[in-house]
């Protein structure tokens, strides 16, 4: 955003080469015509004051005619991305470390938190919320556009704060529920697990049912070795609400997965941009108004008319 002076009618300052040819090239004639005692204050008509004061107001006339303003330049991205609800697995199987190549030491789930928090700043005109299961499931954070709000939860999430089993269905209900009344145009789950369903107080043929009403198009994300996440289920619940099953077997492939995901999935919109003005012309015309009225006190009640 930027703020400059801009004229409206550039033009006007014309009108001062016309003002100066006229007062050099048209000298008034028959002044008794217009003024029968201009003599008794002709010492007064070509003072420098009544000559700096008449072409002030001529000047600051043109001016004001010009409609000089302030152009304050605004971009506007609207919010009309996606809402987009993250399921997170922080159960006790993401404690397992090597899933890093180049930090073997870290978790699972210190790595999935990097590359989740990384992934919610490139959503810039996204709205984004979060669900943390274990043995149970709970939404962590509402849907927000405050994408440092949301990264710093991120990065507080604790593994085993949801209990130590894995809840698939509940995390799914509790995606549905942050989502159902969102009025986007296009909603997503994204469900990140290592494990298989152990623990739930909801079926998943209700969980879809109401994700298919709703009209939420679910990615699943299986993370780990082959066997230890359900496959068969993940892309169950994936090709059922036309989203994608993916699997990561390392960190480097689950932050492509998260980038093939934010390429599907992008928002296209598209910004608005428009100009704010402050019109100053009534600076100009009141000091207009002030020099006329000066000039024509030097050249009048000064000289005793």
């Amino acid at each position: 955003m930027g703020e400059t002076i801009e004229f409206g009618f550039a033009w006007a300052f014309l009108l001062l080469g016309l003002f100066a040819f006229c007062s050099w090239r048209c000298p008034m004639r028959l002044r008794t015509l217009y003024f029968a005692h201009l003599e008794r204050f002709g010492a007064f008509g070509h003072t420098a004051w009544s000559t700096w004061l008449k072409w002030t107001a001529i000047i600051m006339l043109v001016i004001a005619l010009a409609a000089p303003y302030s152009a304050r330049h605004i971009d506007i991205t609207p919010k009309e991305g996606f809402d987009i609800a993250l399921l997170l697995d922080a159960s006790l199987s993401m404690r397992e470390q090597g899933f890093e190549r180049a930090n073997m030491a870290l978790s699972r789930f210190d790595v999935v938190k990097t590359i989740v928090a990384d992934f919610v700043k490139k959503r810039d005109n996204d709205n984004l919320g979060l669900v943390v299961f274990g043995e149970f499931a709970f939404i962590a954070s509402p849907l927000t556009y405050d994408k440092k709000i949301l990264s710093d939860i991120v990065n507080r999430l604790q593994i085993g704060m949801a209990g130590k089993a894995t809840a698939i269905y509940d995390a799914l209900g509790q995606g549905v529920k942050l989502l159902k009344n969102s009025q986007a145009k296009t909603k997503i789950a994204i469900l990140l697990t290592d494990g298989q369903n152990t623990a739930f107080n909801v079926g998943l043929d209700d969980v879809l049912k109401m994700a298919k009403k709703y009209d939420i198009r679910i990615y699943t994300v299986g993370i780990g070795y082959e066997g230890e996440f359900n496959q068969v289920l993940l892309n169950n619940i994936a090709s059922q609400t036309g989203g994608r099953m993916y699997k990561a077997h390392s960190g480097e492939e689950l932050s492509s997965v998260y980038t093939h995901i934010d390429t599907l999935e992008k928002s296209q919109i598209k910004s608005q941009s428009f100009e704010k003005r402050t019109y100053y012309y009534h600076l100009p015309l009141t000091l207009a108004i002030a020099s006329l009225l000066g000039f024509l006190w030097v050249r009048f009640y000064r000289s005793g008319v």
